[in-house]
Formats: C-alpha cells, sequence, structure tokens
C-alpha cells in the first residue's frame, strides 16, 4: 500500500556550486541572518531493531530549532515520509543544512500520521494494524528542550552532530485483536551527540570526487526532490563499491564514481568522521550508486526470502520504492509478501564483498534481498503486486539470525532459531533448501563458523549470528557466519509499562546513582522485561527488581529523557531531555510530585545478572498524556 501523500512542486536544478557554497544555501533560506553559518549534522534513529513493528510509516513534517534570544529557524523545511521501524540499529543521515551559529535550547518537530501505516509482526508474519492517538489528533507538534547545562552549539564554520530519537518502545502500545490496535503518543529524543561508531546510512546524490573522496547532496530515506545539505565521503583501499551493477574495491571503485553524471543516486555506509569544517566527512565501507542503489526506471524490493519455488521467490516483509512517482517524498510502500521472478540473465551481487561466481542459485530461503526489475502495480492502491527480474539485479545483504545455541563444535554450531531478518521461523518454508532433503531445520540450523569459534560457549546461550545463507539446495550448513555476538554483548531494552492511567510514583528509588521500578504498584501492566533480540526476561522472575544505572555506561553520550508531546508543568512543555545523571534526577523529584503519571519506562544497555544491574546509557520515562 502506498502512504505518501504531500506533494511539491517541481525541484530547481542541483548544480554543484549549490553545494560547495554551503554559506549561499543558508542566505536562500535564512536570507535575514547575517550570523556567520555552522552545520548541524542532524541523524535519526541507530538506538534497536523494535522486535514488535514490521514497518511503522508515518510523516515528518519540519523540525525548528530555537535559540536563546528567540530566534527560530527551520532545518528541515520539506515533508519527509519515515518509516520509522527502519531507522533502528543503523542510524540515518537526516541532513546538514547550514545554520547560523548560536546557542541553541529547544527543538521543535512537526509530525502528521493521518496516513500512518504500521505492520506489527504476529505468528512470524506482518499484520496491519489500526492505529489510533492516545489525544485523538492524527498530527502533533513535538518540543524537544535540550539539557540547560548542554545546549546544542552551532559555531561558525564548524559541523555539530545532532541525533533524534522516534522511541516505538516509548510511543506505542500493541493491543491484540483483529486487527491489532496501535495507540500512539509519539516520545522523541533529541540530543547534541558526539562522532561514535554508529553505523550511518548517507543517501544522496552525487556531486564530484576529490582525493580519497567524493562530495554527495544529502537526500534521505525515500525523497525524490530535496538536497538537504552536503557530506563529505571517504573512502579507502577496503571500500567496497557496487556502482551501476558492477562491483569494485578500493580506487577502482572512486575512479568509476568519476564516470558519474552528477545527481546520480548515491548511498554510502559508514560512520561520521570530522566535524571540525563546515561540511561534514564520514568514512564510508560500502558505496552504492546508480543502478546498483535506485533505478530511475526500475521499482526496487527489500526484503527477506520466505520461500522458493524454481526461480520464484517469496519475498516477507518487502518494501517496494518507485522512482517514477510523481509524489515528492518518494513513493514507497510496505507488502507482507511478493513474488519476485529471476532468470539466468539477473545479474547477483552480494553486498560489501565481490564473490566469484555468484548467479540466482545463490539466493535461498531466509537471504536479505534487495531486487531491481519491473513491478506490476495495483492501478488502484498503486501497490506492488510483484516484481520481475528476469533483466534485473539482485543484491544479497547480510541477514540477521537469532537462536539459542543447541551444540557447536570448531567451525559449526546448532542453533534452535528465534528469528531470521525478524521474522519469526513460522513466517518460512525452508521446502528445497538442502541436498538430498537435507533441508533447513530451524530448530537444529547449521551454520559453518569458520574461524568463529564457539565450539567453549555453554549450549543455551543465545546469540546473535550475522551472514550470508548458503545457495539454495545445498545445506546443510545452512549459513554462513560472518559474526557472532553473545546475546548479552548486544544492546538490550528494558521496558515497563503502567495502566489505568499510570502511576505517580511508580520508582522505590530515583536517584542520581540509580532508579528502582516499583514492581508491586497497582497500576503496573503485563509489560515489565528486559529484552534481548526476540526473547523477553520478565522482571518479576528477578530475585529483586534490577537496579537501573547510567554507572559503567559512557558519560559523554548519556541520552535521558522525560515528559510527554502534550505534557506542561509552569514553564516546561512536552519532552526535557538530560545528559547527566543528576540533572536526570532531579527532574524525575519535581515530575512526580502526586500530579503527572508515568505511561512507559525505556532503556538501552546491558543487563547484568550477576549484580542485578541494568547499565543503560538512554533511559527515557514517558508520561501519560
Amino acid at each position: 500500500m502506498r502512504v505518501a501523500s504531500h506533494r511539491r512542486g517541481s525541484p530547481a536544478p542541483l548544480l554543484r556550486v549549490m553545494v560547495l557554497a554551503v554559506a549561499a544555501f543558508l542566505s536562500a533560506c535564512h536570507s535575514s541572518s547575517t550570523t556567520p553559518p555552522g552545520t548541524p549534522v542532524i541523524t535519526m534513529g541507530g538506538e534497536f531493531t523494535s522486535p514488535d513493528f514490521a514497518s511503522y510509516v508515518g510523516i515528518v513534517d519540519s523540525i525548528f530549532l530555537t535559540a536563546t534570544d528567540g530566534t527560530v529557524i527551520t532545518t528541515l523545511q520539506v515533508p519527509e515520509q519515515v518509516d520509522f521501524a527502519k531507522v533502528s540499529d543503523m542510524a540515518e543521515l537526516l541532513e546538514a543544512p547550514a545554520a547560523p551559529s548560536g546557542t541553541y535550547t529547544s527543538a521543535t518537530m512537526s509530525l502528521d500520521f493521518s496516513n500512518a501505516a504500521v505492520w506489527v509482526y504476529e505468528n512470524g508474519k506482518p499484520v496491519r494494524a489500526n492505529v489510533v492517538s492516545a489525544n485523538g489528533s492524527s498530527t502533533y507538534t513535538v518540543i524537544i528542550t535540550f539539557d540547560p547545562s548542554h545546549p546544542l552549539v552551532i559555531n561558525n564554520g564548524v559541523s555539530q552532530r545532532v541525533h533524534i530519537t522516534f522511541d516505538l518502545a516509548a510511543s506505542n502500545t500493541i493491543t491484540a485483536g483483529s486487527p491489532p490496535t496501535v495507540t500512539l503518543q509519539p516520545f522523541i529524543v533529541f540530543s547534541p551527540a558526539p562522532v561514535d561508531s554508529t553505523e550511518v546510512r548517507a543517501r544522496g546524490l552525487f556531486v564530484t570526487t576529490q582525493n580519497d573522496s567524493y562530495i554527495q547532496n544529502s537526500r534521505p530515506f525515500f525523497d525524490q526532490q530535496s538536497a538537504l545539505g552536503a557530506v563529505n565521503v571517504n573512502t579507502n583501499a577496503q571500500t567496497y563499491f557496487s556502482i551501476e551493477g558492477v562491483s569494485y574495491t578500493g580506487a577502482a571503485g572512486l575512479a568509476a564514481m568519476q564516470q558519474l553524471q552528477i545527481s546520480t543516486p548515491t548511498l554510502a555506509i559508514g560512520t561520521l568522521d570530522n566535524l571540525s569544517g563546515i561540511t561534514p566527512s564520514m568514512n564510508a565501507t560500502q558505496v552504492y550508486a546508480g543502478q546498483s542503489f535506485e533505478s530511475p526506471v526500475a521499482e526496487t524490493v527489500t526484503g527477506v526470502v520466505a520461500a522458493r519455488s524454481g526461480n520464484t521467490l517469496t519475498v516477507l516483509g518487502a518494501t517496494c520504492y518507485q522512482p517514477n512517482s510523481s509524489f515528492a517524498l518518494g513513493s514507497f510502500g510496505y507488502v507482507p509478501s511478493i513474488a519476485v521472478t529471476m532468470s539466468s540473465n539477473t545479474i547477483v551481487a552480494q553486498d560489501g564483498v565481490t564473490p566469484p561466481d555468484l548467479s540466482t542459485a545463490s539466493i535461498s530461503v531466509g537471504q536479505q534481498v534487495t531486487a531491481f526489475g519491473l513491478a506490476n502495480i495495483d492501478p488502484v492502491s498503486l501497490t506492488c503486486l510483484s516484481l520481475d527480474a528476469t533483466s534485473g539485479f539482485v543484491r544479497l545483504g547480510s541477514t540477521r539470525v537469532w537462536g539459542t545455541l543447541n551444540s557447536a563444535t570448531t567451525g559449526s554450531a546448532s542453533l534452535d532459531v528465534l528469528s531470521l531478518a525478524n521474522f519469526a521461523p513460522a513466517g518460512f518454508s525452508f521446502t528445497g533448501t538442502g541436498a538430498g532433503g537435507q533441508d533447513a531445520n530451524p530448530a537444529a540450523y547449521d551454520v559453518n563458523t569458520g574461524a568463529l569459534d564457539e565450539s567453549s560457549v555453554a549450549a543455551g546461550t543465545l546469540l546473535q549470528v550475522d551472514g550470508i545463507v548458503t545457495p539454495f539446495g545445498t545445506a546443510p550448513p545452512d549459513f554462513v557466519a560472518q559474526a557472532i555476538t553473545p546475546g548479552t554483548e548486544t544492546p538490550q531494552q528494558l521496558v515497563v509499562e503502567w495502566v489505568n492511567g499510570g502511576s505517580t510514583s511508580p520508582f522505590t528509588h530515583a536517584g542520581s546513582d540509580y532508579l528502582q521500578v516499583n514492581l508491586a504498584d497497582a497500576n503496573l501492566g503485563s509489560i515489565h522485561y528486559i529484552r534481548t533480540g526476540p526473547a523477553q526476561l520478565d522482571l518479576k522472575t528477578l530475585t529483586a527488581s534490577p537496579q537501573i544505572t547510567t554507572t559503567g555506561a559512557p558519560q559523554s553520550d548519556l541520552q535521558l529523557a522525560v515528559g510527554s508531546a502534550t505534557y506542561t508543568a509552569g514553564s516546561i512543555s512536552g519532552i526535557s531531555v538530560y545528559n547527566s545523571a543528576s540533572g536526570f534526577a532531579t527532574a524525575l523529584g519535581s515530575t512526580f510530585n502526586g500530579t503527572p503519571k508515568i505511561y512507559r519506562l525505556v532503556a538501552y544497555g546491558q543487563y547484568n545478572a550477576a549484580t542485578n544491574t541494568f547499565v543503560a546509557g538512554r533511559i527515557f520515562v514517558a508520561l501519560h498524556q
């Protein structure tokens, strides 16, 4: 189903000088300002892959920043359609616009969910949910106040990262039914953030190469018309390139980039690097350009292979992108399942590496794919019904498997699979995946671990395994691991919900040293657990309510927040963000004074079973609206 509804006029031509002359861009946007510019580098997401939502589509209408002198500037002037379930463990570079230098105390985000399309996981498959708003409105304007001790400072000629989290766990309640219902009360956090190891996805338009890098205009998500600032993309000898369907590594890839026309669609994946100049830079591990990323004539389907019959793939949880739509936000839709047809002419490549002899035979059940071809589109709903990739291109991406270890030897492991690409095994048919009838069995999933020796790991250990599914009809092994991480070393999420309108005294302790939830509260709901991937640990099964602490978390990047989209108390409105445990504790003490009531507590970090502590760098206290 297509959900884009906003339109804009025709785009102006994109010229190199518009990218490089950032000050001119500022003048066009803020003609009344004479303050020299800096660059807020705004990223979104990168917190936690939601085990609840397969897709969560809404529109960010605008973003404003308010300075200490009351000046309000617009950083995002055009609506962007966002699938909030996809900006999860990889952050999106939303924009890098020029902005007047100054000290900014708050941000305001306007959201539109009037055409929201939300799909939840149910029995291994995506199910469309009804969306209702806690305040009865489909639009929200949310004020987020920065920590008074850590405001957003934009300096002349310098870039500063600002990170946005639209927290799905703190914003939604799912009620079972046919269909299920999602009750929305958005919880959003803005905070100045350091450059760290967060993987960033930067979509844009090619401008030019220079030395060991290239410049692209930022064009996030599925936008088809905007140019939201420039970014310099650094490459090195190990950088993987896929350009117009051809794979390269290092200097050969950058040389191929030089042949691209200006405004060719590009995608860089890597980490932010140098923000000391007005144009930010990032270090790319992977670069995609032209028809390897987005074709001007072909539709693109991204999802996970749930079944295969001959040369037809059934792709589960698919996003279908249509490049020729008149919708400026980009025409894309989420479909629970779609057929993709291939042939011997279909080109196959693997993201990040250049293995030889790939063909359609390489694609098996459980594999994450991006397929390019011609879609059959419903003329009324404009939904993609199927994709013909017989003369197209298929990219194989890394698939994430969660499972508990059955047993392991050197070079091999057997997993009891909990999820493949975030879907439960019930959503897959493994018929035909094995040689001689040895089809993959998710209860005893055979993983080639190579040099990643798991033989000393105890049976029953929860593991996160990233890699590639073995070619169709060749199992066992069923999967080749590229990385294996114990669940306890992955980002974990603690979630607690209060019902009956919430609680005014949810904690037995709320100091700067730790928070401790009152698990005996009469208003405590049924949600009180720690999530590790798809697995849950009920807090009530522990010997005591765990202490939630920031001690041991990186202190330079704490994000602690309390409030709601509609919260007002004196001069305070919306959601307040703190970057220190002491400031957060003081805010909680003044908030829970007998009137405001808590809706949800969500924390991100690691649980230590030995000490019964949850060490968190992110703690969000969402109040009832």
